[in-house]
């Protein structure tokens, strides 16, 4: 147990941190894109890349998930997988350039045709490291997968950064992205012992099948809802408007998801591990809600407090209409997390079939919020996004504890504490600052200090067993540090 724990702790600690380096660069290089480029040309490359996002999930048909899942894996399960990504992922390449015209005049910008065309090569790049990939993060070796990773951010960024300094506009962000999949694949082959054969199975996919099918249905579900906001905003407002939400939809994201994406990426192989035994099963996914929500609200509410100060700061007063969105954002943040680390505990147990009915209800609840957009626009979108956010992540809570035997208030307790600890830290250092009016960076800076200060005291005054953990792994943190 000890061994798979502390293999597990290892894998999210380089997972999580290389995030924090990868994206942490990624958004270094966004920033500095921001104030060389315009509103408009990220508005068309969020077009882009939502056009990408939803035709991508057809190529990996669930296989990869399969792959992780599976307890037991042949060469052939790998091989096969591969050459069927590979030929979907060329195939996806050319229907992307043959229907670009269409989705050019169906957004009115001609444009668009032409980056369409050189976009869609990236089905083709990502089809080539998946396997990889899998291999990577079935074996917990998130080290070299962040070191690779990083590598390939860095590199795509200075071209990024390099491009627009020469006036490459829209071009500099196209390329940044194909780029980045190049060295990827680069580093990843040169680094992988991994090599596919010649041979083909059927048979193998076949037996992937019937766990990758309902996970592939789930993720076309799921990855629709999440792009179509931005395929609805792109049709009924300017491409600038666009622009200012997936600069605030980026920014919550990098917050959030890419912090409890570290958690999920080591969690659902972790749990794959031990998915038969339901004690022990139980305790890491209550001992890790904890970790998640202590670490989710206070992100949360930092950034709720310093919104009107940090983006002004970080990407220029150009961006300014992005703060109301970000906003409301935040206050739907904590759903994805929860729910992340609630749906790999389906994942993990190899419930796909769960999995897909609740992703099916989840879809039918998420999307009555598109119909708000639709009707009323983008605030009361993201107003209706709390509400149904909140709905679908009690939805998910069902499902998970159902399948684990835990009681709902074992895990909604936790949730309610972390939020009202929240609200009230929020509420109490908005209402000191409301009338000061001092220079914005140490307005900034007090604000961040006094909610870190009261966010720890009350964890620690009221005893909150999320704080306990934290405790308990920062010990052991040092304590294995000493030693070694």
């Amino acid at each position: 147990m000890s061994s798979l724990k502390e293999q597990g702790v290892e894998a999210f600690i380089w997972d999580f941190f290389g995030k924090i380096l990868i994206y942490g660069s990624s958004f270094l290089v966004t920033i500095i894109l921001a104030r060389l480029l315009t509103p408009s040309d990220f508005g068309i490359i969020a077009i882009l890349m939502a056009i990408v996002s939803m035709a991508s999930v057809l190529f990996d048909i669930g296989l990869a998930g399969a792959l992780i899942q599976r307890k037991r894996v042949l060469d052939i399960h790998y091989t096969s997988v591969f050459y069927f990504n590979i030929t979907t992922g060329f195939l996806l390449t050319i229907l992307m350039s043959v229907f670009a015209p269409d989705i050019a005049a169906f957004y009115h910008n001609s444009s668009l045709e032409c980056y369409l065309e050189v976009i869609s090569i990236l089905f083709t790049l990502i089809a080539f490291h998946t396997v990889q990939t899998v291999i990577l993060k079935r074996h917990l070796n998130f080290k070299q997968l962040t070191k690779l990773n990083l590598l390939a951010s860095l590199g795509s960024g200075f071209i990024g950064v390099s491009l627009s300094f020469l006036d490459f506009g829209i071009w500099s962000l196209i390329l940044q992205v194909i780029f980045r999949e190049v060295l990827f694949n680069i580093n990843i082959w040169r680094s992988s012992p991994w090599k596919p054969s010649l041979n083909f199975s059927p048979k193998a996919l076949s037996q992937l099948w019937s766990y990758g099918f309902h996970m592939f249905l789930a993720q076309v579900l799921t990855t629709v809802y999440q792009k179509l906001d931005y395929m609805i905003i792109a049709k009924l407002f300017p491409v600038s408007t666009l622009g200012y939400f997936h600069q605030a939809k980026q920014l919550n994201t990098f917050a959030i998801t890419y912090f409890s994406s570290s958690l999920m990426s080591v969690l659902f192989p972790l749990l794959s591990k031990i998915q038969y035994n339901t004690k022990r099963f139980q305790s890491v996914v209550i001992k890790l809600l904890g970790l998640l929500l202590f670490v989710t609200f206070f992100i949360l509410g930092e950034l709720f407090l310093i919104a009107d100060e940090l983006i002004p700061f970080l990407l220029g007063e150009q961006w300014e209409a992005s703060i109301a969105y970000f906003k409301l954002f935040l206050l739907s943040g904590f759903a994805y997390p929860i729910s992340a680390l609630m749906v790999d505990v389906l994942k993990s147990r190899g419930k796909s079939k769960e999995f897909l009915r609740l992703e099916v209800y989840k879809v039918f609840i998420m999307f009555s919020t598109l119909y708000v957009l639709y009707i009323f626009g983008i605030e009361y979108f993201l107003y209706s996004l709390i509400v149904m956010s909140s709905i679908a992540t009690l939805l998910n809570i069902k499902f998970a504890v159902d399948e684990i035997k835990l009681s709902m208030m074992s895990i909604i307790k936790p949730i309610i504490i972390e939020m009202l600890l929240t609200v009230v830290t929020v509420s109490f250092i908005t209402a000191i600052f409301s009338n000061f009016s001092i220079n914005f960076m140490l307005l900034m800076l007090f604000k961040s200090l006094l909610f870190l200060s009261l966010y720890l005291f009350l964890h620690w005054l009221l005893k909150v067993n999320s704080f306990k953990y934290m405790k308990e792994e920062y010990k052991k943190f040092r304590e294995k540090r000493r030693l070694s």
